[in-house]
């Protein structure tokens, strides 16, 4: 086990921060854990507020070093809000909430995540990757059990039909083992800006605007992903900027424009909110529609 502490501004809001970064959990008020497959091997992660301006950061196996040195980016620390320069409602929000855009620098687990939400509810994607982790994937280092992803050559190796008891049919599952197979390729643009990794990402059949925006806001912390063709985000961002409870994808960008460069961060904060209100049928937690576009 590794251990280091880490500065933090005193009005950071880690729960939101986190949240955003997609894979690590918060549990409780003030405590982080992640596990994943760091380009150095397993590793846990543990994140803890022991002061208003301090983390204290455990980790552990081969890729602890690799955890802790990621874990201020995680924090926000990397997050840019030059040209961020909010009013009304966007100005009020952000002074109640304020928080980072963290990132992840893990692209294999933001795709799988982004892939498996494809056109279902968020609880069915989650079932579906905590199914994937515990039967392909290692136990994750550490005091807190739990299951890391399968790395990109396990599923590589896989067939469709593998994903069948997991509750992933066969146009995700193809995605995903695509995805999988481009990976070496993938993680040389990891480290290009999220535009570059978003154009290279939509060369994969499957993958279109929705999954390239969900997956450079994680990976790269992209304060400008718009995530098109979700089938929330817009009307949650109509009614919060406009008190238009329903918009279309051409209204949502419409309304992002004067925010152009931070467009993910007040989608962020418009999700704070709590979204429009809900009227009309409700979608099946096995049906389609969750979002229209890729």
């Amino acid at each position: 086990m590794a251990e280091r502490g880490i500065p933090i501004s005193p009005n950071l809001n880690v729960r939101d921060t986190v949240r955003g970064a997609k894979n690590p959990v918060m549990v409780g008020p003030t405590e982080v854990w992640w596990s994943t497959r760091t380009p150095d091997g397993l590793g846990t992660l543990a994140m803890e507020r022991t002061r208003a301006d301090r983390i204290r950061a455990e980790a552990w196996g081969p890729g602890a070093e690799w955890l802790l040195d990621q874990a201020p980016r995680l924090l926000g620390a990397d997050d840019d809000l030059t040209g961020f320069e909010p009013t009304g409602r966007v100005a009020e929000q952000w002074r109640r909430r304020p928080f980072r855009l963290g990132r992840t620098d893990i692209l294999w687990d933001a795709l799988i995540g982004a892939i498996l939400g494809q056109k279902v509810q968020i609880a069915n994607a989650v079932e579906a990757r905590r199914r994937l982790a515990r039967r392909y994937g290692d136990p994750s280092p550490g005091p807190r059990q739990g299951w890391i992803l399968p790395a990109p050559a396990t599923v590589a190796a896989m067939g469709y039909y593998d994903f069948h008891p997991l509750g992933v049919e066969r146009k995700r599952a193809e995605i995903l083992i695509r995805t999988a197979r481009e990976m070496p390729r993938l993680q040389a643009a990891a480290g290009q800006d999220p535009a570059a990794l978003g154009r290279r990402l939509q060369r994969i059949r499957g993958i279109g605007p929705w999954t390239a925006a969900m997956v450079t806001a994680v990976v790269l912390g992209d304060p400008d992903a718009v995530p098109v063709g979700d089938y929330h985000i817009p009307n949650t961002v109509a009614w919060w900027l406009a008190d238009e409870p329903r918009a279309t994808d051409e209204r949502l960008l419409e309304l992002l424009e004067p925010f152009r460069g931070h467009r993910w961060r007040v989608i962020r904060l418009a999700k704070a909110t709590g979204g429009a209100p809900k009227y009309g049928p409700k979608l099946s937690l096995t049906g389609d529609g969750l979002h229209l576009g890729r």
